[in-house]
């Protein structure tokens, strides 16, 4: 249970770190970013599964409906990665951290629309909450929230997928990323005969940096996959908010984004609908466990 509840911060503080890190790489286009994140974590993925000697899987790849599948989730991760990096580089975080803080709902309404789960009533009330929130943000920008929307919505799908999905944590990572190898190798040879490729032009360090896009990706990803074993879905849960709010402490106190009444007003209503929704979900739960 330790061990798991440690792996669980661990990753979750890794994945709200992540804008210091490509903050640091934002000497190149988010697309570039994107191009590299992919070939790096293909590299360091195939390397842990040959030292865990882990091949079994492989036989599941003549699945054809598994492999649309994971094609995609292989979009729908490069599109969450691409718009987060800009965002992230755009001076842009506290957007960014709005679509993690609304993921969670965002899959409530996907459980209920695809997987014909019921809400409870006192669960549609955290929905409209939240949705009052967006509409409150809407309105003050003059336009939607596109890019917490885009966040929100492209992993919530794409964790919808791989929720149906047969493959591992480890194993469907390393598909999509060789799905999507091809097409990165691609876009660095195109950018390359363009002369618009930054990493080839980069000091010695920052390409290192770029590099070890591999193992940032995969190793929160490691570490949540050893969690969700070991610890229960209400702690995950619970965790889950701690990435959001570290971005969104980075957001205002380090880079000093923008958060004045407007956006307290909406991302309060948000925060309203995701503590009710998680103490509303502990009650039932403890409710079933003493029945």
């Amino acid at each position: 249970m330790h061990s798991g509840l440690f792996a669980a911060v661990l990753a979750y503080l890794i994945w709200g770190l992540f804008p210091l890190y490509f903050k640091t790489i934002q000497f190149m286009p988010a697309g570039e970013i994107v191009l590299h994140r992919i070939v790096w974590a293909l590299l360091f993925l195939l390397a842990i599964l040959a030292v865990r000697k882990q091949w079994a899987w492989l036989a599941q790849l003549k699945n054809r409906r598994l492999i649309g599948g994971f094609a995609l989730s292989a979009v729908l991760l490069s599109i969450n990665w691409l718009v987060y990096i800009w965002a992230a580089n755009s001076g842009r975080v506290v957007d960014a951290s709005l679509g993690y803080f609304i993921n969670p709902l965002i899959n409530v309404v996907l459980g209920v629309l695809i997987l014909k789960e019921r809400l409870r009533s006192s669960q549609w009330v955290c929905v409209a909450i939240a949705t009052a929130g967006v509409a409150w943000l809407t309105i003050a920008a003059g336009q939607l929230p596109w890019i917490a929307l885009t966040v929100a919505l492209s992993f919530g799908i794409y964790g919808l997928l791989r929720k149906t999905a047969s493959l591992g944590a480890l194993e469907g990572l390393t598909l999509e990323t060789a799905i999507l190898f091809p097409i990165a190798v691609l876009g660095m040879l195109v950018l390359s005969a363009t002369g618009a490729n930054h990493f080839n032009h980069a000091p010695t360090g920052m390409q290192i940096s770029v590099m070890l896009a591999g193992p940032i990706t995969a190793i929160p990803l490691l570490l949540f996959a050893g969690a969700a074993r070991k610890i229960s879905m209400t702690q995950l849960g619970l965790l889950q908010y701690l990435a959001p709010t570290v971005q969104l402490i980075l957001a205002i106190w380090l880079w000093h984004e923008p958060f004045g009444v407007d956006r307290m007003v909406g991302f309060g209503l948000i925060w309203t609908a995701l503590i009710l929704f998680t103490v509303e979900s502990i009650w039932q739960r403890q409710r079933y466990v003493a029945a």
